[in-house]
């Protein structure tokens, strides 16, 4: 079955990869990532994996260019919801490639992540499935979490240190905005207690 798996880095492909080859998949991976911040963090994610892929001999198609502009005004005045406007954004990019060039299936190594809402990525991929009439193939591959990162550092592939976005970015880095953050959720359990 030939099948397109959006992918978002090299360290979250290799177990999604392990386990789909291993079901008799024929995998082209996609990557197609907007969101990532900034543009030296997009060329190191994206170089990474185009080495790993040229390397392991694994088809990769790198769609467009560096689509930041696209990404923010998408979420921009929406950053409560711009988790589900960025699977919004990569998952449907990866439906629409894989039905204009005859894949039969699709899935996103999105989620092999602990970090992102499994369960809201797995409802967009079913609807962009039934929309588009093409096969999602649905593994929850966090059980190779760890699996996963031990691969990555053996094969010393650039592990990146948050999610990709602007606000990801900040939320891993600025430390006067978590504590503010910790503080803001303290108080709210006070209120509400």
């Amino acid at each position: 079955m030939k099948h397109l798996l959006h992918t978002c880095c090299g360290p979250c492909l290799l177990y999604p990869f392990k386990v789909l080859r291993n079901k008799g998949f024929d995998i082209t991976c996609f990557f197609y990532n907007p969101n990532i911040h900034p543009f030296t963090e997009y060329r190191k994610r994206k170089t990474s994996l185009a080495q790993y892929s040229s390397t392991e001999n694994i088809p990769l198609v790198i769609q467009g260019e560096y689509g930041f502009d696209e990404f923010i005004r998408a979420v921009v005045f929406k950053e409560k919801q711009r988790c589900s406007l960025c699977y919004d954004i990569r998952i449907e990019e990866t439906v629409r490639y894989a039905v204009e060039n005859n894949f039969s299936s699709f899935s996103t190594t999105l989620l092999y992540s602990k970090y992102q809402n499994h369960d809201l990525i797995k409802q967009k991929c079913l609807d962009l499935s039934e929309r588009f009439n093409i096969q999602f193939v649905y593994e929850d591959f966090r059980s190779g979490w760890q699996e996963g990162i031990d691969d990555s550092l053996k094969k010393n592939l650039y592990r990146q240190p948050y999610c990709g976005c602007i606000y990801s970015e900040r939320e891993r880095y600025d430390n006067r905005y978590k504590k503010r953050v910790r503080q803001q959720q303290h108080n709210k359990r006070d209120f509400d207690g």
